[in-house]
């Protein structure tokens, strides 16, 4: 097996010892837009925006600076400055004044694709000779060259190597020098301050040594110095009529899924197929595999105790089953094709900011959606890709994502007995119950959440062998985590309805059910068969109530209470077992509390809000 070796560049930037990024640049340069792509779910709005980013071993603080003056107050360790390709020349005129600074500068040349459609070819390496910095091409609203942007950032202020600036004409270094030789010493570069001081900057104004020295060089005249130097640049390093690019179908792609206006189109197009192979395609897989075995294990009516622990066992086979061969497989292949084609990180990139109202970011989004087919496969593709306290918000959330197969209790029972507006409003109220949890928990790790920088890979096709390694690796913990779990939870809960424990445990949930919940006794039993596998409460619930006309045994407000709590608590053991080695035994035990609590909370003071409008109403 072969292995990549990685070279370590040092110092590292982390700690206190993090690096300070200023990010600066003229009107329409889209500074904006790469602040945006790197901002982590929380951002400082005090004097400047800023935010915390992760560039691969170093942490970094990006601050978005409105000028020039600003620079001298935040004194960062290295300056990014975004230029527009597209209007060079006036652009660079503010690269001169950043070189006076004698800072470590980095120079992104934004809107590059704008340039290319107008023809124009920029060069950027040639202008990074010109100048003595690095100069990145990039397309900050699509994402494109952001990581080699800050990876450039770093590795100048590791150098810490100042570009030599570019001085004015002999005439004007000449007429400044007579202010030059009178100038505070604190710091700053001499001809840096005269020029600004000359030109009426009011942060360096200083009437009584400007009266002092005649023949000073008007603003006009630095102002022309600079134009020309920078047009000489523009010149240097733009060739028109450059070759156009062709708008082949990578071109296209990019405009339905990184364009700021298509962007969330293009996912949500991405969304619906996969929820057609959730709700379709997995459904058909179920009735041609699990379906069959539990029809057949059905048959089977144990009357000795040794029947009852092999009915149990063949049940948490099937139910792992039910899990594996129609939701997981399927959606473990997809979201693995999704990684490999490149189109997985393009959506992360689209819904970014969406995510980060819920204190995520956009590379949670698939797993999420995941969460509709299978719990399971949504935190392993979360254990994959997140880290510290972005994981665990994301472990929580998807809780309360219902899965197929809470899905497929809601559509039975709201569907037949609440109607359509039944269902939506079960729906509803797991996605306010996630919006509202995504908001506290941004608050409560907002100091932990840190930028990332959303990489955009090229397209490729997915190939056979690490699809199907891959697939491999992200599934085969079901057989040795997941089956233990379900085959004992299974047993532990057919020997309790045997030797007649099912009456101590409805008896033991009283609280919750009848007092609580506002629903019979009898209906311990199904909740608790809900932990080892949600489709259990449904044939529960009917075997505890005597009969398969639910309405006859339990009000319109009943069902909904049922359905609500059913659906936000802890999904399931296999559930569980992914959580605990995703985030950790002791946290998966806190956020099954908390999944809990929330589902009580809930479905609770719903159930009174209903009661409270019946009495209103009557």
């Amino acid at each position: 097996m072969k292995t990549a070796t990685v070279p370590l560049r040092r110092p590292f930037f982390r700690g206190e010892k993090r690096l300070r990024i200023a990010l600066v640049g003229r009107t329409a340069a889209g500074k904006t837009a790469i602040f945006r792509a790197v901002e982590g779910t929380y951002v400082r709005n005090g004097a400047y925006e800023e935010c915390d980013l992760d560039i691969g071993f170093d942490e970094a603080r990006v601050t978005k600076l409105p000028g020039i003056a600003a620079l001298l107050e935040h004194r960062p360790d290295v300056i990014v400055q975004v230029l527009d390709a597209t209007a060079l020349e006036r652009h660079l005129e503010m690269t001169l004044e950043l070189l006076q600074l004698g800072r470590p500068l980095v120079l992104a040349m934004n809107r590059m694709d704008e340039a290319r459609n107008r023809g124009l070819h920029i060069g950027t390496k040639v202008l990074a000779r010109r100048l003595g910095v690095p100069v990145v091409p990039t397309v900050g609203h699509m994402g494109y060259g952001i990581r080699e942007l800050f990876s450039a950032a770093a590795d100048a202020a590791r150098r810490g190597v100042s570009p030599l600036p570019l001085a004015p004409s002999l005439r004007l270094r000449e007429k400044l020098s007579p202010l030059i030789s009178v100038l505070p010493k604190d710091g700053l570069p001499p001809l840096f301050v005269a020029a600004r001081m000359v030109e009426g900057d009011r942060a360096f104004l200083r009437p009584e040594l400007l009266k002092d020295i005649p023949g000073l060089p008007l603003a006009d005249e630095l102002h022309a110095d600079r134009h020309h130097v920078a047009a000489i640049l523009a010149e240097t390093a733009t060739r028109p009529g450059g070759v156009r690019e062709r708008y082949d179908w990578r071109y296209w792609l990019d405009e339905l899924f990184l364009s700021p206006r298509l962007g969330l189109v293009g996912s949500v197009a991405v969304f619906a197929a996969v929820l057609y192979i959730v709700f379709d395609v997995s459904v058909q897989l179920d009735a041609l595999t699990s379906a069959r075995l539990v029809q057949w294990v059905s048959t089977w009516q144990p009357v000795t105790l040794i029947d009852v622990v092999g009915r149990a066992i063949a049940d948490g086979i099937a139910g792992l089953i039910g899990i594996v061969v129609p939701y997981m497989v399927p959606l473990v292949l997809l979201l693995i094709v999704l990684e490999q084609t490149g189109i997985m990180a393009r959506i992360a990139f689209a819904v970014d900011r969406v995510f980060h109202r819920l204190g995520l970011h956009g590379g949670v989004a698939l797993p999420l959606l995941l969460g509709l087919g299978c719990n399971v496969p949504a935190l392993s593709a979360v254990g994959a890709s997140t880290k510290g306290a972005e994981r665990t918000t994301a472990s929580l959330l998807i809780t309360f994502v219902p899965c197929s197969a809470r899905s497929a209790i809601i559509l039975a029972l709201a569907g037949k007995y609440l109607g359509a507006w039944g269902v939506i409003g079960v729906f509803a109220v797991a996605a306010v119950v996630i919006a509202l949890m995504g908001q506290l928990l941004r608050r409560r790790f907002a100091a932990e959440t840190v930028g990332q920088i959303q990489e955009i890979p090229p397209y490729a096709l997915p190939r056979l062998r690490p699809l199907l390694h891959e697939t491999w690796l992200r599934t085969h913990e079901m057989l040795t985590i997941v089956m233990p779990l379900l085959v004992g939870g299974s047993v532990v809960l057919a020997l309790l309805t045997y030797f007649g424990g099912d009456k101590l445990v409805n008896a033991a949930l009283l609280p919750i059910t009848g007092w609580w919940l506002g629903l019979p006794a009898v209906l311990g039993v199904p909740l608790l068969f809900g932990v080892l596998r949600k489709e259990l409460s449904l044939v529960m619930l009917y075997q505890a109530l005597g009969g398969f006309a639910v309405d006859a045994y339990l009000s319109p407000n009943q069902i909904f209470t049922f359905l609500v709590f059913l659906t936000l608590y802890v999904p399931c053991i296999a559930t569980f077992a992914v959580m605990t080695k995703t985030v950790g035994r002791r946290r998966a035990f806190g956020l099954v509390s908390i999944s809990v609590g929330v589902a009580l909370l809930a479905s609770g003071f719903l159930r009174f809000a209903w009661r409270a409008v019946e009495l209103l109403a009557a």
